[in-house]
């Protein structure tokens, strides 16, 4: 996802987390890529790991990280995913079994590396590769898959993130109308439009429907395209 710092150095960085290794491994690392200058039309970038200490999310692919902001400060926001099996429980036929991961909400702070986990009693269970949209200090969980019961359950959940002088106060909404689909992808058109492309409806049916995503006055519109 992409993160505005506050210096004119980090105005263009995006953070990279998890996902497979080439090793069939799953990371648990993140990465800050900012551009380090722009010279005769060639880009660099420079890419540094970040450590965490705290609630540090287990390795996953399949997940969705966010930045929100809120008043004047930014925290990132890991939802979601697959992750392998716990190896105590793993047995030789089951040794690369993955599981969804448990449906807590990770607040990262970039800033000091520090990661606090959260159990938000609307979010039952865990989902994978869902569709993310983060506006201002406001994310909206769209849609994703079940692995436990094999669903691609028409979630809508908006969950907001305060960040007062204290503790970050998390809290989530059930919205009604989602949308059921999974592996999407998600382009942004203007400020407050969002087109979804592609996915997945069941396990071997793809949508062959787009999506637009539209947003007035915090109210949220998905129709058909």
């Amino acid at each position: 996802c992409t993160f505005k710092g506050g210096l004119e150095s980090e105005k263009q960085q995006y953070i990279i987390h998890g996902g497979k290794t080439p090793n069939n491994e799953l990371s648990d690392k993140i990465y800050v890529m900012s551009v380090v200058c722009k010279n005769n039309k060639k880009v660099t970038f420079r890419c540094t790991e970040k450590d965490l200490v705290g609630d540090v999310p287990e390795a996953r692919y399949g997940h969705s990280i966010d930045v929100v902001y809120s008043r004047g400060k930014s925290m990132g926001v890991v939802f979601g995913g697959r992750s392998y099996i716990p190896s105590a429980q793993r047995i030789t036929e089951k040794w690369n079994s993955v599981a969804d991961c448990l449906p807590h909400v990770f607040l990262v702070d970039f800033e000091f590396g520090c990661s606090t986990s959260y159990i938000l009693p609307e979010l039952q269970d865990g989902l994978s590769f869902h569709v993310s949209i983060a506006r201002n200090d406001t994310i909206y969980i769209l849609g994703g898959h079940s692995l436990a019961n094999n669903v691609r359950p028409a979630n809508l959940y908006r969950i907001r993130v305060d960040l007062p002088l204290g503790s970050p106060a998390v809290n989530c909404t059930v919205l009604p109308r989602g949308i059921s689909v999974s592996s999407a992808i998600l382009t942004q058109t203007n400020n407050d439009e969002f087109v979804i492309v592609g996915g997945y409806q069941l396990e071997n049916q793809k949508r062959m429907v787009c999506n637009i995503i539209s947003f007035e006055d915090n109210k949220i519109e998905i129709r058909e395209m």
